[in-house]
């Protein structure tokens, strides 16, 4: 009997794992005039070799943009978004919980201001890596407390 349970609920996550894949695919193939113009200057890396995935699940959600990496969100919202204020809050909220930064910008910016998203973007991933030549620990160069050595 517990065989027949664990074979439906492998159907059912199976299932599960198909409808999100159609519905990423089906938002992938229609994407905003915006969407696309950022997936440009975002996708084959050419953002600080950064890799991003259109319409990435996290959880119940679909996420515009993804840098699995750099734990990074980047969410475009069109007019619709203003009466969807609470909604997209509480999203905002549970990706935040899974441990991404989002950065929201509206349409109209990426479309009338996009060096300036672009920079945006830009300096959230420089925020996550860390630094190229971090300061020495011990050694030349390395700084010293004199305030408790005896002479």
């Amino acid at each position: 009997m517990s065989e027949n349970l664990d074979t439906a609920g492998s159907l059912s996550r199976l299932r599960e794992r198909v409808r999100v894949r159609v519905r990423a695919r089906s938002l992938r193939s229609t994407p905003t005039d915006a969407e696309a113009l950022l997936w440009h200057h975002l996708r084959d890396r050419r953002m600080a070799n950064q890799k991003f995935r259109r319409q990435r699940p996290i959880g119940p959600y679909f996420a515009d943009f993804a840098c699995l990496e750099a734990k990074l969100i980047v969410e475009l919202d069109g007019g619709q978004h203003t009466e969807a204020v609470a909604y997209d809050e509480n999203r905002t909220r549970f990706i935040e919980a899974q441990g991404y930064r989002v950065l929201r910008f509206w349409n109209h910016e990426v479309l009338t201001q996009t060096d300036a998203v672009r920079e945006r973007i830009l300096q959230a991933l420089q925020e996550h890596s860390p630094h190229p030549s971090p300061l020495p620990q011990a050694g030349e160069g390395a700084r010293q407390d004199t305030r408790n050595l005896k002479p």
